[in-house]
């Protein structure tokens, strides 16, 4: 599957921003609910690796999901908990070593084969560009915290996908209907490629770059923040307040609290 080698690819991409930082930085706390680059590192390996077992061992997948519920733990104690003892550099290298592994299991797997995960079971294609989108998204934090600018590729096509297909998601999970057709998409992607989705529609539309949509559905930037422009009723509400990944509704980031800090020295 294509998905699995640009999760491979983000991921090498995040890896050499991470692996050039000094350790002492990783327990700074980011703009990000003032996660560290160890919380968004351990939080990646992870999942990563439940991913790899919802091919290479489901029974011990399963064993995780179940114990973490029966413990009433929240997620990030219960990684904490099985990655314990894990930091600095020692963390980069294992998170590498299950990301490379992670992609290698996916890369020929079947993509519409049926995994068991958290919630209902999703294809493999669906899994891995859950991780891709994740890395992505928590690699936003390290990229701000550290003053770097993240140079995206055309694969952040599959963070639009996703965008797109939890159109009704954003909605569901507020226990709302959408206020109407998914409006028109027509995208910049970075290799200067435009991107459409939807039916063309002047009354209902977002345009700009793939990258700041992508931005907008994570979460990573608040739509104000963006250069895109937005038109209609209908866009306007779903932008203030898309969410592209599982879970209860998320509020964006206030206006502001998200962007490229200076850069300093590591």
């Amino acid at each position: 599957m294509q998905q699995a080698e640009d999760f491979r690819a983000e991921s090498r991409a995040l890896h050499e921003l991470i692996s050039e930082t000094a350790p002492i930085r990783y327990r700074e706390p980011t703009q990000f609910k003032g996660w560290g680059i160890h919380d968004v590192l351990q939080h990646l390996h992870f999942w990563n690796r439940m991913a790899y077992l919802q091919l290479a061992d489901e029974d011990e997948l399963v064993h995780h999901l179940k114990t973490m519920a029966a413990a009433g733990k929240s997620m990030r104690a219960y990684e904490s908990e099985v990655l314990a003892g894990l930091d600095g550099f020692a963390l980069v290298a294992e998170w590498e070593k299950q990301f490379e592994e992670t992609a290698d299991r996916f890369a020929g797997a079947d993509p519409k084969a049926r995994l068991k995960w958290a919630g209902p079971d999703m294809s493999a294609r669906s899994s891995i560009t859950a991780r891709l989108m994740e890395t992505w998204a928590h690699g936003q934090e390290a990229y701000d915290h550290l003053g770097a600018v993240r140079k995206n590729e055309d694969r952040i096509g599959n963070i639009v996908m996703l965008g797109v297909n939890t159109f009704g998601w954003t909605y569901a999970t507020r226990r709302e209907k959408p206020p109407g057709e998914m409006p028109y998409l027509v995208l910049t992607a970075p290799s200067g490629e435009i991107w459409t989705h939807g039916t063309p529609n002047d009354a209902e539309r977002i345009e700009g770059r793939a990258e700041e949509f992508c931005q907008v559905v994570t979460q990573t930037r608040n739509i104000a923040d963006t250069s895109l422009k937005v038109t209609g009723p209908v866009a306007a509400d779903w932008m203030s307040k898309a969410q592209c990944f599982a879970g209860p509704p998320a509020p964006p980031p206030p206006p502001g609290s998200r962007f490229t800090a200076k850069a300093a020295a590591t």
